[in-house]
């Protein structure tokens, strides 16, 4: 297992921890659902740049779609 991989990794997961536990707690269904798939996301994807841009689009999906949510 790569180093680089495994810390890259956890990151993500951490992101995707918080973003979690803010739709959670705001009752939010973009962030719930993005902070789960960065928690998912780098156990299937091997790639360190997939990995990257993958996780960077679930980050920035709630920014996105924020105008789409009621």
């Amino acid at each position: 297992m790569d180093m680089n991989w495994l810390l890259l990794s956890m990151v993500y997961s951490t992101v995707g921890l918080g973003m979690f536990m803010y739709g959670k707690k705001a009752v939010r269904f973009v962030p719930l659902m993005a902070g789960i798939a960065l928690m998912v996301v780098p156990y299937f994807i091997d790639s360190l740049l997939w990995m990257s841009v993958s996780s960077i689009v679930l980050m920035a999906s709630p920014f996105l779609l924020s105008g789409l949510e009621m």
